[in-house]
């Protein structure tokens, strides 16, 4: 892209400044106006900001992408006109898009040190005139992000000029997106909206898409990091610009994007622009691989427990509640596990078990763990190594000749998933009949084995009838036959040689 610097300095940023919002002494306001095609339209949308609120606005960028007409050429012209008002002209010179050009604008805000940026369109669909309140909330502390909404005021959409149609399709989309994401909003296809440039920088926006729906990608990604999001109601202006949505696709692709959020939260995809969760969560429900192995544990004196990748310390946390002593071990630092073992270690398990963890515990645990290392019959005989004798290894991993992986197998729509059998993150898969040959490889001996059915609590089925049904339906068909809808193993282990005795 070719940018044509600001005709205006302004100085660096206050040293009292705050990021996400409220300063102690000033808050650094940037104006992000997008604009394809807008030569018509683009001086007379900038000419209608406030002209008392101009003087709080620290810059104005505005990106031409790639128009055919002279829209940077009125740019240029207005800022010439303006020039107490620092303004930046980008054009790009490649068609980056919709949502592509939003994201060349917000690096520029992050870069540049600004607070709040607004996004303007250049075509003078959203009232310049309504700046001052879109930015208020967020000089004042009260959220992340403000959207200006055409459906908070009943009947001002319908008149302010919007088509009865587009005004049907409005309500039908948001209402379905606000259902599968259990939001409140009045109105998801707003294109006024102001952002803290501290909570945009913390959302992954740039591997949004670069069409229409980024904006509906955005505000999952704020929902998602919890943030604060402000509606305030703004009028409705349909003139004569040029609308380039496909209104179609435009439905198809946001209600995809809500349902891709979903799935992946349940586990299912591997879709860059939702935000991944670093801790790995506790498998309450009943018969979950979670509850096998607390049910094992259940009987018998408190005991000396190695928690292999420990993650945030959610299973260590209920084996604490029942008296046990927990060292935790795992590659991350997830924030509070210390709260929640004994004794947490810090390393790498690919490269075995540290040594900080010490040796001679009564029980080793590796919930979900050996089909995330290259040498899993390695790390099994390192876990023997450390265990007394007696003790007893509980060990649980996926089950790969589960239906489920099968049928993706079978189609050809194989693909790696958030979570669960086919996690992105697995670097091996086992059947039964091959972990047991791992294990035994390792010196092991198989206690016990037991099998897991679907995760109904990962997957928010919900407790109605159907629901309940579907998991009486599921753990008799893992009775029936475990290696096909078997989803988890998990085994009790013990050393080889455990019912051994030496004589010197």
């Amino acid at each position: 892209m070719r940018a044509v610097s600001s005709q205006s300095e302004k100085g660096s940023p206050d040293p009292g400044d705050q990021p996400g919002g409220v300063s102690s002494r000033h808050c650094r306001i940037g104006i992000l106006v997008v604009a394809y095609n807008a030569e018509s339209t683009l001086s007379a949308t900038l000419d209608r900001i406030p002209a008392e609120f101009r003087s709080r606005i620290d810059e104005i960028i505005v990106c031409d992408d790639s128009s055919a007409d002279r829209t940077t050429d009125a740019a240029l012209r207005w800022r010439r006109a303006n020039s107490r008002t620092r303004t930046t002209v980008v054009r790009h010179l490649k068609n980056l898009g919709y949502g592509g050009n939003q994201k060349a604008g917000y690096r520029m805000a992050i870069d540049r040190g600004l607070d709040i940026v607004v996004l303007l369109h250049g075509d003078g669909q959203y009232a310049p005139e309504c700046l001052p309140d879109m930015v208020a909330p967020l000089e004042r502390g009260e959220c992340d992000a403000v959207f200006g909404s055409r459906m908070m005021v009943p009947g001002a959409a319908r008149r302010g000029g919007m088509p009865m149609y587009k005004w049907i399709g409005n309500r039908i989309l948001s209402t379905t997106q606000n259902r599968l994401m259990g939001s409140r909003l009045t109105e998801f296809h707003s294109g006024y909206r102001a952002y803290s440039v501290a909570a945009l920088a913390e959302v992954p926006f740039e591997r949004n898409t670069d069409d229409f729906d980024f904006d509906t990608q955005i505000i999952v990604q704020l929902m998602d990091r919890g943030s604060r999001i402000k509606e305030i109601p703004i009028p409705t202006y349909y003139g004569d610009e040029i609308c380039y949505v496909n209104g179609l696709k435009y439905g198809r692709d946001v209600i995809r994007d809500v349902v891709q959020y979903r799935l992946a939260k349940m586990g299912f995809g591997t879709n860059e622009w939702v935000p991944p969760s670093a801790a790995y969560d506790l498998k309450e429900g009943e018969g979950t691989s979670h509850s096998l192995v607390l049910e094992m544990l259940s009987d018998g004196p408190p005991r000396r427990i190695l928690d292999l990748g420990c993650s945030g310390g959610l299973l260590a946390e209920q084996l604490r509640k029942c008296g046990h002593r927990v060292t935790g071990v795992d590659g991350v630092e997830i924030a509070g596990v210390r709260s929640r073992v004994d004794e947490f270690v810090l390393g790498d398990l690919e490269d075995g078990i540290p040594a900080a963890a010490g040796c001679a515990f009564d029980v080793v645990i590796a919930a979900d763990v050996i089909e995330h290392v290259s040498r899993p019959a390695a790390l099994l005989q390192h876990m023997a190594r450390v265990l007394d004798p007696g003790g007893q290894i509980l060990l649980s991993t996926p089950n790969f000749a589960h239906w489920y992986p099968r049928i993706r197998v079978a189609t050809g729509l194989f693909g790696y998933d958030r979570r669960g059998i086919l996690d992105e993150t697995h670097l091996r898969f086992f059947t039964r009949r091959s972990l047991l040959r791992v294990v035994r490889s390792a010196g092991l001996e198989v206690d016990d084995i037991r099998y897991t059915g679907l995760p109904f609590d990962m997957l928010s089925t919900g407790s109605g009838r159907a629901a309940q049904a579907a998991r009486v339906l599921d753990h008799g068909l893992v009775r029936l036959r475990p290696t096909l809808f078997g989803y988890q193993f998990v085994l009790r282990l013990s050393r080889h040689d455990a019912g051994s005795v030496t004589h010197p």
